[in-house]
C-alpha cells in the first residue's frame, strides 16, 4: 500500500497485505432431460403395474368364486377397472412421446435466410448497375 497508510496500520494494528481469492470455475450443471430414459422408465412402471394388477384379478376372481361375496366381486370390478386406466395410461404415454419428437424435428427443421446489404447507397447502387445482386439472387 502507500506510505502515507504506514501510520494508520500501527495504529489500528492491521495488515496492508491483500488477501486475493482465486476464482473457481463452477460445474456446468446437467439438467436431466432426456426423454428416452424417462420414457423407458414410466414404461416399465406402467408394465409392472398392469402385470401385479392381473395377477391381483386372478386372486379375488378365485376368492369371490368361492365365498360369493358382493364385496368381493364389487373388488374385483375396482381392480379390471385400475387395470385398464393403466393401459390407457401406457397409450397415453405412447402418444405424448410421439408429439415431443414431432415437436422436436419441427423446430430443428427451420430455417430462415434473411439477405441484408451492410454499406452505402452509392455502394448498392453501384452493384445494381453492374448487376451484381440480380445474378446473385436468380441462384
Amino acid at each position: 500500500m502507500a506510505k502515507g497508510y504506514d501510520s494508520l496500520n500501527d495504529t489500528f494494528n492491521t495488515d496492508d497485505s491483500v488477501e486475493v481469492d482465486a476464482i473457481v470455475k463452477a460445474e456446468d450443471v446437467i439438467k436431466p432431460t432426456d426423454v428416452n430414459k424417462d420414457y423407458d422408465y414410466t414404461r416399465g412402471n406402467l408394465y409392472s403395474l398392469i402385470e401385479k394388477g392381473q395377477e391381483a384379478i386372478n386372486g379375488i376372481m378365485e376368492v369371490a368364486g368361492e365365498t360369493a361375496s358382493p364385496r368381493a366381486y364389487e373388488v374385483a370390478g375396482q381392480l379390471i377397472k385400475s387395470v385398464a386406466d393403466t393401459t390407457d395410461k401406457l397409450a397415453d404415454l405412447h402418444k405424448k412421446i410421439k408429439d415431443i419428437e414431432e415437436d422436436n424435428s419441427k423446430t430443428q427443421g427451420n430455417v430462415t435466410n434473411n439477405a441484408l446489404f451492410v454499406g452505402s447507397t452509392a455502394e448498392l447502387q453501384k452493384m445494381l448497375k453492374d448487376g451484381m445482386l440480380n445474378n446473385n439472387s436468380s441462384e
